[in-house]
């Protein structure tokens, strides 16, 4: 890239070359867009010195002047700063272009054909009517230098300004068609491929091929430049290089079936939305200040206990953000761990996401994907992302970044690993800055106390402004409850009080507590009477929950859907559950007979996307006995010896026991009706119903489940081994077909594996048998 350099006194020249690899040493710099006259200043003019001889030279003066006025010293015009006689140089620039004008400090439009105002016979539908009809909204290359910069100066034949692209978008908008979210600087990515490409539809270019060369930038795309190609082919060219970065990313994202940004509406809705003033504190905060404006501070970690609102904080955070970012024109990537789901519970997992953001953003950055990213071996997975997303970070081109990941705590697959990516990540440029959650675990503590200059906010230390944020929640949340219930003024104000005066710095208690008095049994003359009766403090309130399942006359069906929910490798859907968990009736009233059963678990369970999962990682760790605080496990022990009296082992056993029973009569040759041998599996259509609905997840976790039933000491009961020989000789090859029609082959071969050293390990098997 090169620079014209305006002196003290107004003379212009070029600066020399600046390396493609040394972005950082680029000045800020001010950049022209026109429309080409008859005697533009070319790079040889420059050279040879007749530069001012030419009518465009005054152009450039006033580029020159104008930036000396707001402070720049440096600007780029297009005419004179590509050698153009150079055919790698001109192709670079091309492909640059987009870049040059969205990373320049201010843009001066100069519109030869729209007078001053004073020369527009005093009458502003004139100037309104030269506005819309000046030739430069009807010039290909000018497209992107409406769309690139965030700055944006338009002015007049006579160097008048006219406005800016803020105070004129909606002219903008008007004229060209184009979103006002696509000018003031959405990510272009949110525009699907056929409305960006009919931004070009009423502009002209010199040369037929710069029609689809001037849209380089707009798709993020890097592609040869040929002259004399015609515009059919260099746009099927660039077709054809959109259609792969789209393939590339859909399959990039194949195997984990969770975009992050739908998993980030998914959780708002699932909260009742995202409340602003929830999270507002936070951007005054002096920790998150720090981490956002020193170049020193790389990583902010957020940190609290149980249901403190970190996740919903995180929420706000990338909204922010995402607002900053529109404004600086960076990257935002961010993933949500959750410890239930094993789709986004591992460090690959987290990996993957982020990649997928990056380079569904700046698509050029999937030029770093290599062929092998799609491996099924955790090992080699791990290794080969973790290279893609440094070599992404350290790209010369890449944009300001910006990387959030929720719930560290809840990465429960190479927590470690990730860990130390995040502790290298932070180390690798000012550029890229990270923020993270997680519980005050010590070995997370441990980990990211490494990183030199961090920030950490701990909510507990911020009780002062989680409370005001939970204060505002409350309201919300009682404004509702009133609406619904039809509260008199009187118990409208008892409600707020007791959540305020029992909240404790917790959103997850007041959610809970407000999810119950919203039930459709709690009328409004005996509100006060139930409202009294939920304690302080998220374990009690588990606790008083599982009392109140425990008096419930379905008190038995409950346990056991506590039980199987607690311990499953995965949400399981309605069906499924009805596999695994014993219930008297008949196969055709379980969907409403579940369903009931679901509502006594409520305080615990939650129905998302026809599957069950818990409604906070804290209420399956109560459940489980798990107690981050030493006051917590008395209630917990309680809760752990009514869901397991017997212990997990025992539930795990049933889920094994049931697992095999049920897949029996189900599993058969030819279970899709195929017919054909050797059908591609990914073109398998699932027929409705599906006949493995209700066994999808024995299928491929009942040797899981054995496993996890047998303690150090037992050995397998004869009935158990009698059936799993049973199942085997009968049904191994139709359980195996069932695996390919599930795509679920990689995690049979290891359960095969598993289950062989299983039975070595009792002694029912030599390591000779096969």
């Amino acid at each position: 890239m090169r620079l014209l350099e305006r002196g003290d006194t107004g003379e212009l020249h070029l600066t020399n070359p600046i390396p493609n690899d040394a972005i950082p040493e680029i000045p800020r710099y001010a950049i022209l867009s026109h429309t080409w006259g008859d005697e533009e200043v070319s790079f040889e003019d420059m050279a040879d010195g007749t530069a001012k001889k030419k009518a465009g030279y005054a152009k450039m003066q006033f580029c020159g002047d104008q930036a000396w006025l707001d402070g720049l010293k440096y600007f780029w015009v297009d005419t004179c700063c590509i050698n153009k006689s150079d055919k790698v140089e001109l192709e670079h620039a091309l492909n640059s272009m987009f870049r040059w004008y969205r990373e320049a400090a201010k843009c001066y439009v100069y519109l030869a054909d729209v007078p001053a105002k004073e020369h527009s016979a005093n009458s502003n539908g004139s100037l309104e009517l030269a506005f819309q009809k000046c030739r430069w909204f009807t010039r290909g290359w000018t497209l992107q230098e409406l769309i690139a910069p965030t700055i944006i100066e338009f002015y007049s034949k006579e160097r008048e300004c006219l406005g800016d692209k803020k105070s004129l978008e909606e002219e903008l908008h008007a004229i060209t068609g184009i979103p006002l979210k696509a000018l003031q600087g959405s990510p272009l990515s949110n525009f699907s491929v056929p409305e960006r490409m009919a931004w070009m539809d009423k502009r002209d270019t010199k040369y037929e091929e710069d029609k689809v060369y001037a849209l380089f930038g707009i798709f993020d795309v890097h592609i040869p430049v040929i002259y004399g190609e015609g515009l059919q082919k260099a746009l099927k060219r660039l077709r054809d290089k959109i259609n792969e970065d789209y393939l590339c990313l859909a399959k990039l994202w194949s195997t984990e079936p969770r975009d992050p940004r739908v998993e980030k509406k998914r959780i708002e809705l699932a909260k009742g939305g995202l409340l602003v003033d929830a999270y507002l504190w936070v951007l005054e905060n002096p920790d998150f200040n720090r981490w956002r404006h020193s170049t020193e501070s790389r990583l902010l970690w957020i940190k609290g206990d149980p249901g403190k609102g970190k996740t919903m904080l995180l929420c706000g955070i990338i909204d922010e953000l995402e607002r900053l970012v529109i404004a600086d024109g960076g990257n935002l990537a961010y993933f949500f761990c959750q410890a239930t789901d094993p789709r986004i519970n591992s460090a690959t997992a987290v990996l993957r996401g982020l990649i997928f953001l990056l380079a569904q953003r700046q698509p050029r950055l999937l030029s770093h994907l290599p062929e092998n990213l799609y491996t099924s071996d955790d090992a080699m997975a791990w290794i080969t992302l973790s290279k893609t997303l440094f070599e992404m970070l350290e790209d010369p081109n890449l944009k300001d970044t910006y990387l959030v990941i929720d719930a560290l705590d809840e990465c429960v697959i190479d927590q470690q690993k990730l860990l130390g990516l995040i502790v290298q990540i932070s180390t690798i440029s000012a550029r890229v800055k990270c923020v993270v959650s997680s519980r005050n675990w010590v070995q997370i503590e441990e980990q990211l106390a490494t990183v030199a200059q961090q920030s950490k906010l701990s909510l507990e230390l911020n009780a002062e402004s989680v409370t005001a944020a939970i204060e505002a929640f409350i309201q919300h949340k009682v404004l509702h409850l009133s609406r619904l219930k039809q509260y008199e003024k009187a118990i409208e104000d008892e409600v707020h009080q007791y959540l305020s005066s029992n909240a404790d710095g917790t959103f997850l208690w007041v959610a809970l507590v407000c999810q119950a008095l919203a039930d459709p049994d709690v009328q409004g003359w005996h509100i006060l009477q139930v409202l009294r009766t939920f304690p302080p403090g998220l374990d009690d309130l588990y606790l008083r929950m599982v009392r109140y399942i425990k008096k419930s006359k379905d008190t038995l069906h409950c346990k056991r859907i506590l039980a199987t929910v607690s311990v499953v490798q995965r949400p399981i859907s309605f069906w499924e559950l009805a596999t695994l968990v014993e219930l008297p009736d008949s196969i055709t009233s379980y969907r409403e007979r579940l369903e009931k059963l679901l509502a006594i678990c409520g305080s615990f369970l939650a129905l998302r996307e026809q599957s069950i999962h818990f409604v906070h990682q804290s209420a399956k760790d109560f459940l489980l006995g798990k107690a981050d605080l030493e006051t917590s496990r008395e209630a917990c022990q309680e809760a752990f010896g009514w869901v397991f009296p017997q212990g997990t082992e025992d539930v795990h056993h049933i889920i094994f026991s049931r697992s095999l029973n049920k897949m029996s009569p189900v599993l058969k040759r030819d279970m899709y009706g195929l017919e054909e041998p050797g059908f591609p599996i990914n073109e398998v259509p699932t027929p409705s119903p599906d006949p493995l609905a209700t066994v999808r997840y024995s299928c491929v976790f009942w040797v899981n489940h054995l496993r996890d039933s047998i303690s150090d000491k037992d050995v397998l009961q004869c009935h158990t081994l009698d059936a799993i020989q049973t199942f085997l000789e009968q049904k191994y090859l139709y359980w195996l077909e069932a695996l390919s029609l599930l795509q679920a082959m990689s995690e049979g071969v290891i359960a095969i594996r598993q289950l062989k050293l299983l039975l070595m390990h009792i002694g029912s098997l030599s390591p000779t048998d096969g």
